[in-house]
């Protein structure tokens, strides 16, 4: 009798581990969804800036075209994105595009002090700053989601129910990690 009680007990405190474990794993999982929707909201406004910041460098500057047509081609890229990473991806590359675009802008002293482009200044400026706070808390939540997947006794539960690690967001091209030079010749 006392052998199937213990045994009876184990069970269950197998059954509550693993019931506990998995809600834990879909509740990191819909973290990092959430968290990367937020990040998402972010930049799609970005993303609907962008078209008009390029017009009105476009007007001042266009012989300029390599660095508009980059933060065109990137812009792009993020909208056919196919999954996250490569949408991360994306996004990487309009950022580094993007700091390209305001060092060209720094050649034109009449379009740095166009109000219109001020403003468009200080909107992108405030939302970087709202997507820098999103990329962080994003890859906090998917630090603690991947640290469950791949954590003993958690990887067990993960690997029976295809829970699988998250991309971190992270700078992949080691020149966006470098300053922008800015160099203005004659041509």
């Amino acid at each position: 009798m006392i052998i199937v009680i213990v045994i009876a007990v184990i069970i269950a405190a197998i059954v509550i581990w693993a019931i506990a474990g998995y809600n834990g794993l879909v509740r990191g999982r819909n973290s990092v969804e959430e968290s990367f929707s937020t990040m998402d909201v972010y930049l799609k406004k970005r993303y609907d800036l962008i078209p008009n910041l390029v017009e009105m460098v476009k007007g001042y500057a266009s012989h300029e075209s390599e660095t508009l047509d980059r933060v065109t081609r990137a812009r792009s890229m993020i909208q056919s994105a196919g999954d996250a990473g490569q949408k991360l991806e994306g996004e990487n590359q309009l950022t580094g595009a993007l700091r390209s675009l305001f060092a060209v802008s720094e050649g034109y002293p009449e379009l740095k002090a166009n109000q219109n482009f001020l403003d468009l200044q200080e909107q992108l400026k405030s939302l970087e700053d709202d997507i820098a706070n999103a990329r962080k808390y994003y890859n906090a939540v998917v630090k603690n989601y991947n640290n469950r997947c791949e954590m003993f006794p958690g990887s067990i539960l993960a690997g029976m129910f295809h829970f699988e690690r998250e991309p971190m967001f992270e700078v992949s091209n080691v020149e966006e990690r470098q300053n922008v030079k800015v160099d203005f010749h004659e041509k």
